[in-house]
């Protein structure tokens, strides 16, 4: 069999024993596509025709194999040949072969294609981690010390008690050390967690050796085979002391001392977990109530012991933070939206704590001024992956091409299941001839400035899938980004809706939503920009795009509240020129002049963090979100100004008339000026000489004039 390549590329492809469309025209129409010879298509390329997979391992590139099911199988092949070159996967059978619409799924597949032959994007930093195995099993007796004796051979165990519902007894053997106590707090992550909580039992559970003199002696029977006291039924009448003698294991004067620990990970089998995150950091398991929840968290604690290391999946700018200025509080987005608390704030900026970030990217959606960026992979990366499969998609000539973006884990689950249930007889349709499905790490890592990108090099449609497994908070983003899109993309005039998000968790909920995916009208022509890891660079080249060949022109498009895009208003018969909003914004949005008490705004640079609506002393700022479109956008622009106020003395400007208006208001009353208020119209210089003049006093109360 012939080996077609493009930029020294190798594909093999196979119809799966015929259970899908291909065959030698097939491969012709791919290899045109693709910019290659005629693809040679398989039957049985995992079965009678290996040998046509050995030949092409032999080769000099790199090749890919539209196949994941036998994966496997193939990596197996390319370590026994020690292949030099890397072996990629893409699942052409339940993204396109296997579906009702399966004969016009050859555009899709070219782009499915066309997308595994680019090469893996640029490494990123490592975030590291070291786990020695010490567990801190927390919960009630009867459930921790179960799991302790199970897990005590695998890993270093220590126990928390947190009440005195009790097991039967407590072990025969120390075989690792038990405390317990209340108001418990975990922080931390994988190998370096803390565990703070306040002793809520009299008995020390380390010293105690277990002899049952107490509970035998005790007249309320208030403590239980696990040495815990009820302290509701307990009397203190002291007979357990006094049993306990020399041991001195109980003493009562203990009760709320705090205690910590250091642990690597933490099992955590209270009733309500003492993480309460969507996205509890690594190293931490909560169980819950359910039994099969139990085995599967003791088995994953279990694997967590050694060295890991995980990407570091966001670049951080701290420069075009807007998050505060001189305490004053703008844009929270990042830290409202992440799921794992990884995300704090840090005096005027953020910080974010890469150890517990899971990579989610919400953070990175939101942020309006590209601050925090999505780095694995950046955008530029993700940028080029849509424009090479939209481009060989209408190369193939496929029309009105729908992005399914969904994450690499149930996602791509959901995915399969929906191929094989249509290829299986049952109700569902399968994947859409024109739905090209793309895995991310996370499906809110992106956002608007890719959405529109995206519609910019052809899309008709961006369809999210959310499954579940997302926080609600990514979903409610994922939403309020779309308004913004779509009130962007309607506002030019192109007609139809190009934006859906898809919340399902079955097969056949995917199944019916994806008969409606959108067919939004875009541009005549495909962009030929790159996007960028700057996000307002990016929107600056596709939002330029989608203008030039927009069906209408308007000079500005209302957006809804919270855009990124905007203007400031400002109350003129309010503002004093003060000029703390500008030295307050974050993006030179707002400017002061040096030489004349002028407040000068360039619209382009607006974020509409609201740093400057919260600073301003008098309240005469609003921030109206819009899109300006025209030239002005990028000009500055005068929003207020006054007349200098020359100091009556030495006739020097040192202030705004407005500002010297308002001060004599406001003071006006006041005892302490209300003799000396001319000296309110001097310069600082002139005021000093003014008053030293009149004897020295520093005062300006009656007499000092």
């Amino acid at each position: 069999m012939t080996q077609a390549t493009r930029m020294n590329t190798t594909f093999r492809i196979c119809s799966c024993n015929r259970s899908m469309p291909l065959d030698a025209a097939a491969g012709e129409r791919l290899g045109k596509a693709l910019g290659t010879a005629p693809l040679p298509v398989a039957t049985e390329l995992c079965g009678r025709q290996v040998d046509a997979m050995l030949e092409t391992l032999d080769g000099k590139g790199p090749v890919v194999v539209g196949c994941t099911q036998e994966q496997a199988l193939f990596e197996e092949l390319a370590r026994q040949k020690k292949t030099e070159f890397p072996l990629r996967f893409v699942n052409l059978r339940e993204t396109g072969g296997w579906s009702a619409q399966a004969a016009g799924a050859l555009p899709k597949m070219a782009a499915l294609l066309a997308d595994a032959a680019l090469p893996a994007p640029e490494p990123v930093p490592a975030v590291n981690y070291l786990s020695q195995g010490r567990v801190l099993i927390v919960g009630s007796g009867d459930r921790v010390l179960p799991w302790a004796e199970r897990l005590c051979d695998q890993l270093s165990v220590s126990v928390l008690l947190t009440d005195s519902r009790a097991a039967d007894i407590m072990p025969h053997r120390r075989r690792y050390p038990v405390c317990s106590g209340a108001n418990v707090k975990v922080d931390g992550w994988l190998g370096d967690f803390t565990v703070r909580w306040e002793q809520a039992n009299p008995i020390d559970l380390d010293r105690c050796v277990r002899c049952n003199a107490c509970i035998a002696a005790c007249p309320e029977k208030a403590i239980s085979p696990v040495f815990q006291v009820d302290l509701q039924r307990c009397r203190r009448h002291g007979e357990c002391v006094e049993a306990c003698g020399p041991v001195g294991a109980i003493d009562f004067g203990r009760l709320a001392q705090p205690h910590e620990e250091r642990c690597d990970l933490v099992f955590d089998l209270s009733m309500k977990p003492l993480i309460a995150l969507d996205e509890p950091p690594q190293g931490y398991v909560a169980a819950g109530r359910d039994m099969m929840e139990e085995y599967d968290a003791a088995l994953r604690l279990t694997q967590m012991v050694g060295e890991f290391e995980k990407p570091t999946y966001f670049r951080f700018r701290e420069k075009l933070c807007a998050h505060r200025r001189n305490r004053k509080t703008g844009c929270t987005a990042c830290i409202d939206v992440c799921s794992t608390a990884a995300i704090r704030s840090d005096g005027d900026r953020v910080k974010v704590n890469p150890h517990l970030c899971m990579g989610c990217g919400g953070c990175t959606t939101v942020c309006p001024s590209g601050a925090l960026t999505y780095a694995y992979p950046d955008a530029a990366y993700l940028g080029r992956r849509l424009k090479t499969m939209l481009a060989t998609y209408a190369m193939a000539g496929g029309a009105q091409p729908v992005l399914l973006l969904h994450s690499h884990k149930r996602g791509v689950e959901l995915v399969n299941m929906l191929g094989r249930r249509a290829r299986s007889g049952g109700k569902c349709h399968g994947m859409p001839a024109r739905v090209i499905p793309l895995a991310l790490h996370h499906a809110a890592s992106v956002g608007a400035d890719v959405w529109l990108a995206a519609i910019a090099y052809g899309a008709s449609g961006i369809a999210v899938l959310a499954t579940g497994e997302e926080a609600p908070s990514y979903v409610e983003a994922l939403k309020k980004q779309m308004r913004i899109a779509q009130a962007v993309l309607t506002g030019l005039g192109y007609a139809g809706s190009h934006l859906q998000l898809i919340e399902a968790d079955e097969p056949e909920e995917l199944d019916a939503a994806l008969q409606h995916v959108p067919r939004g009208a875009g541009p005549a022509t495909a962009a030929a920009f790159n996007t960028f890891t700057e996000k307002r660079t990016t929107l600056s080249f596709a939002l330029a795009h989608l203008c030039e060949h927009a069906p209408q022109k308007p000079e500005q498009i209302p957006l809804p509240s919270g855009a990124p895009f905007g203007a400031v208003r400002v109350n003129a018969s309010a503002c004093t020129l003060c000029m703390a909003c500008a030295g307050a914004c974050p993006s030179s949005a707002l400017m002061d002049t040096p030489d004349r008490p002028q407040l000068r705004f360039v619209e382009n640079n607006c974020v509409q963090c609201g740093l400057c609506v919260q600073t301003c002393p008098e309240q005469a700022l609003e921030l109206i979100p819009r899109l300006l479109l025209t030239e002005a956008a990028r000009r500055p622009v005068v929003l207020n100004e006054s007349r200098p106020f020359a100091c009556i003395r030495c006739g020097k400007a040192f202030a705004t008339e407005k500002v010297i208006e308002s001060m004599l208001t406001r003071l006006a009353a006041h005892d302490a000026f209300s003799a000396s208020m001319e000296r309110l119209k001097m310069c600082g210089d002139c005021r000093v000489i003014d008053m030293m003049q009149a004897g020295g006093s520093t005062l300006c109360g009656p007499g000092s004039a």
